[in-house]
């Protein structure tokens, strides 16, 4: 099968490393024109944009700020175009033990929801009042198996944070197929990027490993195909679909 997204501008939030950069990088190679999203990560960001093979553009915009976030999609529009596709990947896992003091907890759970949900939520909002405009558009939100199965009791914020997301695909897709959007869920399960370095360092390795069904742990690389594919309009029938890449360690 062959994949062409030209004549796409794509937005992908959390794109300076990790699942991001590999879905940017994808997406490029087949045709589109990629928004590198990232927070401070302004240089790892121009790195990627230098490496891509067809016209890219960086922008910053931290999602721990509701104002920095409400109006970046029209911003976007109104500087480069029309926007085709949103892949909301950026993302936030922070440990916060059962046994924290409450009022440090809560600082974790409202920081992880801010930026895992509440962003992702009003760029869906946004993205959809921009898309319905153009009868035509397709969200790609990157959840987490955790969402499905839950999480271990210091990630629990985490785990909350991704379900919300669940529910909100799900709803813009029963809602919106009839006006051309469509949007899909994918559900990462462990993945070897930075931000799962902590967890490896505090769980070991091994810990992961025994909990997959392959023999080895999902890359990045692993996850962008199948974006690819979401955003091509070749599996538009799967809007509402939630897509589980997680090495079998959860099947539902």
């Amino acid at each position: 099968m062959n994949i062409s997204l030209k004549n796409q501008r794509i937005l992908v939030t959390g794109a300076s490393r990790g699942i991001g950069r590999a879905i940017a990088k994808q997406l490029s190679d087949s045709g589109a024109e990629v928004i590198i999203h990232c927070n401070s990560r302004i240089t790892e960001a121009e790195k990627l944009q230098a490496e891509l093979s067809n016209p890219a553009f960086v922008e910053a915009c931290d999602f721990s700020d509701p104002s920095q976030v409400i109006g970046f999609i029209p911003k976007l529009v109104k500087k480069y175009g029309a926007i085709s596709g949103l892949v909301n990947n950026a993302g936030i896992s922070k440990s916060a033990p059962d046994d924290l003091p409450t009022k440090d907890w809560i600082k974790i759970w409202q920081f992880t929801l801010q930026v895992n949900t509440t962003s992702l939520g009003i760029l869906c909002k946004e993205f959809v009042e921009h898309a319905l405009k153009q009868q035509n558009g397709r969200i790609v939100n990157i959840s987490s198996r955790a969402a499905f199965r839950g999480d271990t009791t210091d990630y629990i914020a985490y785990a909350a944070s991704k379900g919300a997301v669940v529910s909100l695909t799900r709803s813009i897709a029963r809602h919106y197929g009839k006006q051309g959007i469509k949007a899909f869920l994918i559900a990462p399960g462990f993945t070897r990027t930075d931000m799962a370095e902590e967890i490896l360092s505090a769980y070991g390795e091994e810990f992961a490993l025994n909990d997959i069904a392959l023999p080895d742990l999902t890359k990045p690389e692993d996850i962008a195909p199948m974006v690819t594919l979401l955003c091509s309009g070749l599996a538009d029938h799967a809007t509402g679909a939630s897509i589980d890449i997680n090495a079998g360690s959860y099947v539902h």
